[in-house]
C-alpha cells in the first residue's frame, strides 16, 4: 500500500524539478538567455512557486545540499587534528560519500558556472555559508577561531579552484583535480597519517 505524498515529500519533488530543469535549460540555451519563467513551465508550475523554491534564478546551480554532510564529515575527524588536517580529511570523507548520479550533477553545474561570469563571481559569497558552517563546528570542538577560518577558507579554496580548473578543461577528471588541490594543502604523508584515526 503506497503511502500519501506528504507536503514536504510534494515540495521536495519540486524542489529537485525545479533544480533539475533550470541545468538543462541553462546547458541548452545559457544562464543569462533563461529566464525564472522558463524554468518554471518546463518543471509544470507557476513562477511564484518557483520563487518560493528558490530566491534567485542563480540559486539553481549554486545552493549546495552537502554544506550538512561536510559539517558532520569534520565533526567525525579526530579534535587533536590540527584545523587545517581535520578540515581537507572532513571535505576528503564528504566528497567520496557522494553518488556517483550526484557527483555528474556537481561537474555540470560546474561547467554552467564556470562559462558564466556573474555566476563565477558568486561563487565566493555561496562559500561563505559552507565557511561560516564548518568554522562554527571547529571552534564548538575547542579550535581557535582564526585558525578554524584560515583552514576552511584555504580548504573552501583549493576546492573552488579544483572545479574551475576541471570545469574550464583542465586534464585532470574531477576527483582527480579535487584531490591534487587538496593535495597542495595537506601532503600525502600527512593525510595518511590521520586516514584510520576517530
Amino acid at each position: 500500500m503506497n503511502r500519501p505524498e506528504t507536503s514536504t515529500t510534494r515540495a521536495a519533488r519540486t524542489h529537485a524539478r525545479l533544480a533539475a530543469c533550470a541545468l538543462e535549460l541553462f546547458e541548452r540555451q545559457g544562464y543569462e538567455a533563461t529566464s525564472a519563467a522558463q524554468i518554471a513551465a518546463a518543471a509544470g508550475v507557476s513562477e511564484m512557486t518557483f520563487f518560493r523554491h528558490f530566491p534567485a534564478k542563480e540559486r539553481t546551480v549554486l545552493d549546495d545540499p552537502y554544506d550538512p554532510v561536510l559539517v558532520e564529515a569534520v565533526a567525525r575527524r579526530p579534535r587533536t587534528e590540527p584545523a587545517l588536517v581535520r578540515t581537507v580529511a572532513g571535505l576528503r570523507s564528504a566528497w567520496s560519500g557522494i553518488p556517483a548520479e550526484a557527483v555528474d550533477v556537481v561537474r555540470r553545474r560546474t561547467r554552467v558556472v564556470a562559462a558564466t561570469p556573474v555566476l563565477r563571481g558568486a561563487v565566493g559569497q555561496n562559500n561563505l555559508r559552507t565557511e561560516e558552517a564548518v568554522v562554527a563546528r571547529l571552534v564548538a570542538d575547542g579550535c581557535e577561531p582564526l585558525e578554524a577560518r584560515a583552514a576552511v577558507v584555504a580548504t573552501l579554496a583549493a576546492l573552488t579552484a579544483a572545479l574551475l580548473h576541471w570545469a574550464d578543461g583542465g586534464t585532470d577528471d574531477l576527483a582527480a583535480a579535487v584531490d591534487r588541490a587538496l593535495g597542495v594543502l595537506v601532503p600525502d604523508g600527512t593525510r595518511r597519517s590521520g586516514a584510520h584515526d576517530g
